[in-house]
């Protein structure tokens, strides 16, 4: 694999609540902290395939920090706390016990296309966006 950045959202492409997601760290990321890559992109298939997991799996969100990879809502909360106050100040509901947290966020991917929408294809970014993404 090769050299990625020390902080990658792998994100699904095509949803529309992933998507708003991704433009909130933008706004909210001041001292661009992130890289992006959809998982639907070569770069995210890569990434997912190196840490052994299904290159279909796009029920969830990956953050790719220093070389660890985190899922579903320990990837949230750990990316959360790169944004500025008060977004941070989430990082402190990593001490919720992780299989409550990840229900909780599973029931919003299971439900996130009926709730949200889908697209028919990927993000795409805009030029000013374009160097955050992998």
């Amino acid at each position: 694999m090769e050299k990625l950045p020390e902080n990658v959202i792998i994100f699904d492409g095509v949803c529309n609540l992933c998507n708003s997601s991704i433009d909130f760290i933008l706004r909210h990321d001041r001292k661009s902290v992130f890289s992006f890559t959809a998982n639907q992109h070569p770069t995210g298939k890569e990434i997912l395939t190196h840490f052994g997991l299904p290159v279909a799996e796009v029920g969830t969100i990956f953050y790719l920090e220093k070389g660890k990879l985190y899922k579903k809502s320990t990837a949230v909360l750990r990316l959360a706390r790169h944004l500025h106050f008060p977004y941070n100040l989430s990082f402190a509901f990593l001490i919720v016990p992780r299989f409550i947290r990840d229900a909780v966020y599973g029931l919003i991917a299971k439900n996130r296309y009926n709730w949200f929408g889908k697209r028919e294809t990927c993000r795409l970014p805009s030029e000013e966006e374009a160097a955050r993404f992998i």
